[in-house]
């Protein structure tokens, strides 16, 4: 017996099973249900609604074997044999995160194949792996923000069996999974949901019409939202939820959707007994986000910190277009790594407005802010898509990695980056249909023209070479210059872990001095010394030196109070 309903409050409904119609019956809250006794797990189905003669996928579909375009099909959560019983979860404090994106992973773009490799993860160091959107999305591959099944893993990286597979296998090796979700917006083809019901509203995004979280029937569609977040985490045994681009949701209601969502996702997790979280992306620099409910704020526990990437980003590479005006000095540096935000109240050249909102140091651990270097947006969304690698000398690299991992942040790392991968990791899509894959093509080549890139510099979204250039290359690990790279890498995380002063998320515990071209950091009995000059430096240290835990290259000396640094070249010492 299986029960089929979907929501569609203002038209009627029937439900079609191997090319024959049924009929449903309509409930006061707009759903429309049918009982099937002979349908179950593997069964398809579409919905036909009144005046429409195309059969139309479920919008809370499960499973799309045939793509976004094709019929639905019953999957039964139960049958899967999972052998994850005794994960207790893992918490975001004090984790470290990998950022991977199933298809480029690995040659094979399955979740299988990425499955295969979670051993490197775990030997790495690594707590908690985000996946970039695996909800299906038009055509075979892009980087899953178009995703227009919310409830449906994509087919082509190995469906809802496959995620669970790959589930399974991160928590057998005591890897948690993080899950990137976007509910900000549908995929331009696929997105069938919104002819059932209000699901859109008349406002607009970047990305086209914004989701009705305030309008008339807004109910049924914030349910939508919540309930697939809680599918991720109940049926698939995910442990958090990456919320994409947060700033994008327009709720002027008096509960806004994230603090509804975060209410549910703590109860679940009482229910469950593991720990869930929700790491939002947010453009606000809006403490109010990571703020308890008790205290007037949305309850998240994290969000990511784009200003912390773009200090260490414009500071390591003298880079200063676009947003990263305002960035690249020490100062800048500073500011970031004793409150989190750059811009709190502070003007934006870029912006051309005052931008932000302190963050309260006394109150707010520094592990609710998630820290990278690198990440796909920092990355894919440069027109050729070049990693730091491309342009750093290892020196740098190697900074860049230890400040990082020493910083009060939750760090993240993106695939390939513990290597310094040589593949870049540029803009894909694939859309079979050729209007829209034109407009792709040149949408992307006007953006990048209009920022002095030649539109031979940029690659073709739907030239098939653009995804396999975007491939990791497992090859390069044991490779010279990648394997020194990785080493360090595994150091740094280790010594993150065996060190509590490293990990303390107290900002106002951390301590910056600077000067020409160098940088002591103190966290507890630990300094972190970084000279990022191609020259010598001694700078002193803000107590006597006991020994240098990490280097990130040889000749660094110790001398009564001060230290001696190579040229770009980072220490972590432990203090007297």
């Amino acid at each position: 017996m299986t029960r089929f309903g979907v929501w569609a409050p203002e038209q009627a409904v029937r439900l079609r099973i191997d090319g024959t119609d049924r009929e449903m019956e309509r409930g006061d809250d707009g759903w429309w249900r049918a009982d099937v006794p002979e349908a179950g797990h593997g069964t398809d189905y579409a919905y036909l609604l009144a005046g429409h003669d195309r059969p139309l996928p479920d919008p809370r579909s499960p499973w799309q074997p045939a793509g976004v375009h094709g019929p639905s099909r019953v999957y039964d959560h139960s049958a899967f044999g999972w052998t994850d019983g005794a994960w207790t979860g893992r918490q975001l404090p004090g984790s470290v995160l990998y950022e991977l994106h199933v298809g480029t992973f690995t040659a094979e773009g399955t979740f299988d194949a990425a499955a295969a490799r979670l051993d490197h993860l775990a030997d790495l160091g690594v707590d908690l792996v985000e996946l970039l959107p695996v909800a299906s999305f038009n055509g075979e591959h892009n980087w899953g923000y178009d995703g227009v099944c919310w409830y449906a893993p994509h087919e082509a990286y190995g469906g809802p069996d496959g995620l669970k597979r790959f589930v399974d296998a991160a928590h057998g090796r005591g890897i948690g999974v993080v899950l990137d979700v976007v509910y900000n917006h549908f995929g331009p083809s696929g997105a069938y949901a919104p002819m059932f019901a209000p699901y859109l509203s008349a406002g607009a995004n970047p990305w086209g019409a914004a989701v009705n979280l305030d309008g008339p029937l807004s109910q049924g569609v914030r349910r939508y939202v919540i309930d697939s977040a809680l599918a991720w985490l109940r049926d698939y045994h995910v442990d958090g939820l990456r919320l994409d681009a947060v700033h994008a949701l327009v709720d002027n209601g008096a509960v806004n959707l994230l603090e509804e969502l975060a209410v549910e996702v703590d109860a679940l997790s009482t229910h469950l007994n593991r720990p869930l979280s929700l790491i939002a992306e947010s453009d606000l620099n809006d403490p109010r986000l990571i703020t308890p409910r008790e205290a007037g704020g949305h309850g998240l526990p994290a969000q990511w910190n784009d200003d912390a990437h773009h200090a260490l980003h414009a500071l390591l590479t003298g880079e200063r277009q676009g947003y990263y005006g305002d960035f690249g000095s020490l100062e800048c540096l500073e500011t970031v790594l004793t409150g989190a935000f750059f811009h709190a109240g502070t003007w934006s050249s870029f912006r051309r407005r005052r931008h932000g909102r302190p963050v309260d140091r006394a109150r707010t651990p520094g592990h609710r802010f998630v820290a990278y270097l690198q990440n796909h947006d920092q990355i894919g969304n440069r027109a050729t898509g070049d990693r730091l690698s491309a342009s750093l000398s290892p020196g740098l690299l190697k900074i860049g990695a230890t400040l990082l991992f020493t910083s009060p942040f939750t760090p993240m790392l993106f695939m390939g980056e513990e290597w310094a991968a040589s593949s870049p990791w540029q803009f894909f899509t694939s859309h079979p249909e050729p209007e829209l894959a034109a407009a792709v093509q040149n949408g992307r080549r006007r953006e990048f023209a209009a920022h002095g890139w030649a539109e031979a510099e940029v690659p073709d979204p739907q030239d098939p070479a653009t995804l396999l250039r975007s491939k990791l290359d497992w090859s390069e690990r044991e490779k010279p210059g990648h394997a020194e790279i990785l080493d360090l890498y595994r150091r740094l995380i280790a010594l993150r872990r065996s060190r509590a002063d490293l990990s303390d998320p107290r900002l106002d515990r951390v301590e910056v001095r600077h000067g020409d071209r160098y940088v002591v950091i103190r966290r507890g009995d630990c300094a972190v010394a970084a000279n990022l000059a191609g020259v010598p430096r001694t700078v002193s240290l803000p107590a006597a030196p006991r020994g240098v835990l990490l280097a990130t290259g040889p000749g660094v000396v110790l001398q009564r109070d001060r230290v001696d640094l190579p040229p770009e070249t980072a220490a972590v010492i432990a203090l007297g």
